[in-house]
Order: structure tokens, then C-alpha cells, then sequence
């Protein structure tokens, strides 16, 4: 599982084509609801070691979060195919962010 938040991130584009389990996680690496999410994300993401897991640093200006519309740090977004599955906002526990990966990793 990724640790940090990095300003460089695919194109849309591209991920629109990626196939099989993608997460974009949306954060930053100050924000203190993205520190609270990662023990959580760490046990949720346990046993799905398929899942290409992009760590997005999010912001003003930063296109590929204003192209998902992401709003609140951190956001979770599960892509199959390229296309959106599920979204959790600012999960508090494991339960939420296991059920989003579940619907892509199978």
C-alpha cells in the first residue's frame, strides 16, 4: 500500500483505459482526516495485493480530482475497467473501503 500523497498522477485519460481494480485515493499529506483513513485503508486493502493503488495529492487546480468531482479529503474512488464503481468519503473505519474494493477485485 502506498504511504504518501504524490502531485503526479496519470492522465485521465489513461485511467479511463487502465484495465482491471484501480483505487484513487484523493488527500493530502497535512490533512488530518487522510491520517486518520490510513489504518483503516491499510486493513481494508490486506489480500488485494491486484489493486493498482494511485495516492493522489489533491488541491486547487489539480485536474484530475476537479475531473471526479472530489470535494473532501480524503475520497476513495474504485475503478474497474476505468470505470467508477464505488466512492467512500472520509472513511472512519475499514468496513466501508473493504466493500468498495470487493466490488472491484473479484
Amino acid at each position: 500500500m502506498k504511504t504518501v500523497y504524490i502531485p503526479e498522477a496519470p492522465a485521465r485519460a489513461e485511467i479511463d483505459t487502465m484495465p482491471g481494480a484501480t483505487l484513487l485515493e484523493f488527500g493530502a499529506n497535512w490533512c488530518g482526516h487522510c491520517m486518520a483513513a490510513q489504518a483503516p485503508l491499510a486493513q481494508a486493502m490486506a489480500g488485494h495485493d491486484g489493486v493498482v493503488h494511485y495516492k493522489v495529492e489533491d488541491g486547487p487546480g489539480r485536474a484530475l480530482g476537479r475531473s471526479y468531482r472530489v470535494k473532501l479529503w480524503p475520497t476513495l474512488i474504485f475503478l474497474r475497467d476505468g470505470q467508477e464503481v464505488a466512492r467512500v468519503v472520509r472513511p472512519l473505519d475499514a468496513a466501508g473501503i473493504a466493500a468498495g474494493l470487493t466490488q472491484i477485485d473479484h
